[in-house]
């Protein structure tokens, strides 16, 4: 690898390098979101504000939030997981086809993140690798084969929380999303967005009686083999394993 590349990636997406986005030269937006096969029937998803919650002091809940590795062996429930997906990247309002309000902060309203997640033991759903469709609060299966608890697991470098999780979420960034408006600084843009999904997970987690464990360390080139991406329009950024408290 090039010494200092992380230097010379802050030097180079500094503003005086940047060159016209794609936007300010009038070329079409992206998608808000990925398509996806209309004739597949999604998994429909509890409302969001169905799981009765116990008043929570936020300053408590920040206090106690900590790195969980350990899990139960116990499941979560539907509401519990429609609930972690929606405060994660859940939509709040539509503004027609130019962007959408959501429940976490992003950089120009790009979102350019779709979650994608291994599901172990969450009840009523079979384990496998879904996709949320953020814009309707839906799950979809995806159809990749193989055991993907154990590829999935070992690119993430064999990590056992992975393996032992109810559900593990990954955030796979829409490159062009971000960077039709900011150019090559949305990169920058992305790593922080990441960092505000994955801290509203800790949150809500604890104020279900579940743990987290961020996830920086992976195989790049096998985690994206393994989610059917291309690893350079689509990649995955940062995951978070969640279980239930012993």
């Amino acid at each position: 690898m090039t010494e200092g590349i992380g230097r010379q990636f802050m030097l180079e997406t500094q503003y005086r390098y940047m060159e016209p986005s794609a936007q300010s030269q009038g070329l079409p937006q992206p998608p808000l979101e990925l398509p996806y096969d209309v004739t597949q029937r999604p998994v429909e998803l509890p409302a969001p504000g169905a799981l009765a919650l116990e008043p929570l002091d936020l300053r408590d809940l920040i206090a106690r939030r900590a790195t969980l590795r350990n899990y139960a062996p116990a499941a979560i429930s539907l509401d519990e997981l429609s609930l972690l997906l929606w405060c994660t990247q859940g939509v709040k309002a539509h503004r027609g086809s130019y962007a959408t309000l959501r429940t976490v902060p992003s950089a120009g309203a790009r979102h350019a993140f779709e979650t994608l997640l291994l599901v172990n033991q969450v009840d009523g759903l079979e384990p496998g690798v879904y996709r949320y469709l953020a814009s309707v609060h839906k799950l979809l299966r995806l159809p990749l084969e193989g055991d993907m608890n154990a590829a999935l697991t070992k690119a993430c470098l064999n990590q056992e929380q992975v393996a032992r999780s109810a559900v593990t979420f990954f955030w796979i960034a829409v490159a062009e999303r971000m960077v039709w408006r900011y150019g090559e600084r949305g990169y920058r843009y992305l790593l922080l967005d990441a960092g505000h999904v994955c801290q509203n997970l800790y949150l809500v987690a604890e104020a279900i009686g579940c743990g987290v464990c961020a996830i920086a360390a992976f195989d790049d080139e096998a985690l994206n083999a393994a989610l059917d991406l291309d690893g350079e329009t689509q990649f995955a950024v940062y995951a978070a394993s969640l279980g239930r408290r012993g």
